[in-house]
């Protein structure tokens, strides 16, 4: 049987703290999402501040980093190069920059998604709550 390694409480809490503290550092009201690799919402905040759309759209974004395995701005990039036809991928609902995927020894075990801000700071803020993990 094959096992992988999985998201605690513990890494969660490591993760939107580092999100927070770069979101805060840079002035940014933001939403950030954590996702398991299934895409299922592990943690959810929203920033004082924060639209209100942006509790929406950050777990979507972060569901579709994890379930594609890849960052979001992927799929944002194959649409706005002509590949129309990616919008009616099903279950990938954030086509959207800001998703970032959360890998550990090359296997993806959740993503963080932020949305509130331009997109690259949004996946700015995601990678640096990834990046508290160490891995």
């Amino acid at each position: 049987m094959n096992s992988k390694p999985t998201l605690s409480l513990s890494d969660l809490r490591t993760m939107a703290a580092a999100a927070e503290a770069e979101a805060l550092k840079n002035g940014w009201a933001v939403s950030f999402a954590i996702v398991d690799d299934g895409g299922h919402l592990l943690w959810l905040q929203r920033l004082d501040g924060a639209a209100p759309i942006s509790a929406e759209i950050a777990p979507a974004k972060a569901r579709t980093a994890a379930l594609g395995r890849r960052e979001s701005r992927v799929y944002e990039e194959m649409i706005n190069q002509g590949r129309m036809s990616f919008l009616s991928a099903p279950a990938l609902l954030a086509m959207l920059e800001g998703g970032v995927p959360i890998l550990v020894d090359g296997q993806c075990v959740g993503a963080v998604g932020v949305s509130g801000v331009k997109s690259s700071e949004d996946a700015q803020i995601a990678r640096a709550g990834i990046a508290a993990l160490g891995v």
